[in-house]
């Protein structure tokens, strides 16, 4: 069915947190034009389900008849405080093009609406490198700090690549040929950044799509590149990866943070609110169901607003939520997992991607010479 242009631009703005000079777009689609948008993400730490946010607007933006661009920001994670060495880049990038294709398939988009781009395929071309020459010359040291503070990672003593990575990220939506760029609300500084630097070398402002962030399972916001709590490669327990097992899932959200009758960074609900109901909505059905032990009619939702007030009434409690949030992630990620499996290739490539951390070699204790059961050689006053 053809949509017209406000059905198509309602397509585009749904559940976004905000949208930055949405006029862009709205005169792109009444001259019945195919707005192209880029979302990036830097090849850093393994990805884990809040990808299904952009994911599942992804998937709306394709419904939309939008191009998309998936920039694989290989030199972005190299970048932002070496979140990426250098030579696990290569297969990180390999590792980021598996996982996000099969986040797409999960929820139902066809891949083939999609181009995947490196950063490297054009990030090291004559071009791109003066422009990156070009905006530094008239870009402040403040100016770029404040563009990346929320992006890259704080640090004593910074490397000068934190002050790159946000200049590189404004010219990728110039050299990405694209109308708009969709990114997480943590990213709002670049994009107005971006409005302001871009005609300073010449260039036309686009539009940003802003995405809300999920809160993680303790309620701050979850990050890919949250250090690990245990050993490898066990994830932290304020994020789920993307190939946890069932068990894994129920364990992680029966400790997650969920205060009774409290919305606000309840992990837990933002899963519901960000993925469980778009993705149903998605496959046709939009709709979240909540057994209840007591035997009667299960709780039936459709949109978060009745999941909200019921929660905040206790008529939706944390020991009822947190099971059935459990059920419908495990079969959401269930696909993922069943790619994973049966991939020798992708199994391989997480061990290049993810090594695994050498053991430590234990240190033999010197307990010196006087300490019983030590042989002497020789008699004492001999």
């Amino acid at each position: 069915m053809d949509l017209d242009a406000s059905e198509r631009f309602s397509l585009i703005s749904d559940n976004l947190a905000e949208i930055l000079d949405p006029q862009i777009i709205e005169n792109i689609l009444a001259e019945k034009r195919n707005p192209r948008v880029y979302w990036g993400t830097a090849t850093t730490g393994r990805p884990h389900t809040g990808y299904y946010v952009p994911a599942l607007k992804i998937a709306q933006l394709l419904a939309a008849g939008c191009e998309v661009v998936v920039l694989l920001a290989d030199i972005h994670g190299f970048l932002d405080n070496l979140k990426a060495p250098l030579e696990l880049v290569d297969s990180r990038a390999a590792w980021y093009r598996w996982v996000i294709t099969a986040i797409l398939e999960s929820v139902g988009v066809s891949i083939e609406k999609l181009h995947f781009v490196l950063g490297t395929s054009y990030q090291k071309s004559a071009d791109y490198v003066m422009d990156v020459y070009r905006l530094s010359s008239l870009i402040s040291e403040h100016d770029a700090k404040r563009a990346g503070a929320e992006i890259v990672k704080k640090s004593e003593n910074a490397p000068l690549s934190g002050l790159l990575y946000p200049i590189l990220q404004v010219l990728d939506e110039e050299h990405l040929h694209v109308d708009a760029q969709l990114g997480g609300i943590d990213q709002r500084k670049l994009f107005i950044a971006a409005k302001e630097w871009l005609p300073k070398i010449g260039y036309r402002q686009r539009a940003h799509l802003i995405n809300p962030m999920i809160a993680g399972l303790r309620g701050a916001k979850m990050s890919s590149s949250e250090p690990d709590k245990n050993t490898y490669p066990e994830p932290s327990d304020s994020k789920i990866d993307l190939l946890d097992s069932p068990e894994d899932i129920s364990k992680k959200i029966r400790k997650a943070v969920a205060v009774p009758k409290v919305t606000d960074e309840n992990g837990v609900l933002a899963l519901a609110e960000f993925i469980l109901l778009p993705a149903a909505a998605l496959k046709g059905r939009k709709e979240f169901r909540v057994e209840r032990k007591d035997g009667s009619e299960p709780l039936i939702y459709t949109n978060i607003q009745q999941m909200h007030d019921d929660y905040r009434n206790d008529v939706l409690t944390p020991q009822m939520l947190k099971p059935a949030v459990s059920a419908a992630l495990s079969s959401l990620m269930e696909p993922i997992r069943a790619a994973y499996q049966a991939s020798d290739e992708w199994q391989q490539l997480t061990l290049k991607a993810y090594p695994p951390p050498e053991k430590k070699k234990a240190k033999i204790k010197d307990k010196g010479t006087l300490f019983p059961g030590k042989q002497v050689g020789g008699d004492v006053g001999s």
